[in-house]
């Protein structure tokens, strides 16, 4: 496929500007709803808000990497772009629904790229059941929150909670808790990604709890169920030899 019009997306970092404005004079700078693709400039963060736009948008997405991490990233090459954006390949990432409701019954949806997390809003550990598939496996869990986590995501937050990673493609996803206090050895679970995840808040007036799906906050929730939302996602386009699954597999052996 060829990508003639590309639709540039940078973050507010003075190197993202700076390749934005390079690259606008080099190939122009197509409005989303005339383009072929939208090209990310930025770190992983700012690749997150391009998912969400291009979920939308229905556009491909190639990001080149102007921020701190870019692990979803491509390094900051500015020739033959369009050649290489054509003969790149395609990862079909599905995000995460969330249903967050609150005591009042109000119900907040949200979609998450990387992870859904609950968070202790207070001093006090949140205090957490957990229901996969109808069925209770803790009644109660005492920890800081917990996260459930995508492949994409399982390099994330989720790794920094000392959580596995996921190879991308496998459909699994990530359980796991943070700062866990009771069980005292429970350490999270890895879960098909056709699970349906029911944490419901205990105490929740006295350990109240903010659900966050990617950067989007939920505050004071009762309950929350997650699914992965099979009938939407995003195209990513990764060169060879650059794919997310190679990249997840050089995680691993980072030391």
């Amino acid at each position: 496929m060829k990508f003639e019009r590309i639709h540039f997306l940078a973050s507010d970092a003075p190197q993202a500007q700076r390749a934005l404005r390079r690259l606008a004079k080099r190939y122009g700078n197509a409005k989303a709803d005339d383009a072929d693709v939208t090209v990310a400039l930025g770190g992983d963060g700012l690749m997150l808000q391009a998912l969400h736009e291009c979920l939308k948008s229905g556009l491909p997405v190639y990001g080149m990497n102007c921020g701190s991490v870019g692990f979803l990233m491509h390094d900051l090459v500015e020739p033959d772009l369009q050649d290489r954006l054509a003969s790149a390949h395609e990862t079909l990432i599905r995000p995460l629904a969330m249903i967050a409701k609150t005591p009042d019954g109000k119900k907040h949806e949200r979609l998450a790229f990387n992870e859904v997390s609950l968070l202790r809003q207070r001093s006090q550990a949140a205090k957490l059941k957990l229901v996969i598939d109808g069925q209770v496996r803790l009644d109660e869990m005492s920890a800081d929150g917990i996260i459930l986590s995508t492949p994409v995501g399982s390099t994330a937050y989720n790794l920094s909670a000392h959580g596995p990673i996921l190879p991308i493609g496998t459909p699994l996803l990530a359980l796991t808790p943070l700062s866990v206090f009771r069980p005292r050895r429970w350490r999270g679970a890895i879960l098909p990604d056709d699970s349906k995840v029911r944490i419901e808040v205990l105490e929740a007036d006295k350990r109240p709890v903010a659900a966050v799906a990617d950067h989007d906050e939920v505050r004071n929730i009762a309950s929350v169920d997650i699914a992965v939302d099979t009938k939407r996602g995003v195209r990513m386009l990764f060169e060879n030899g650059h794919g997310l699954a190679e990249r997840v597999l050089n995680e691993q052996f980072k030391y």
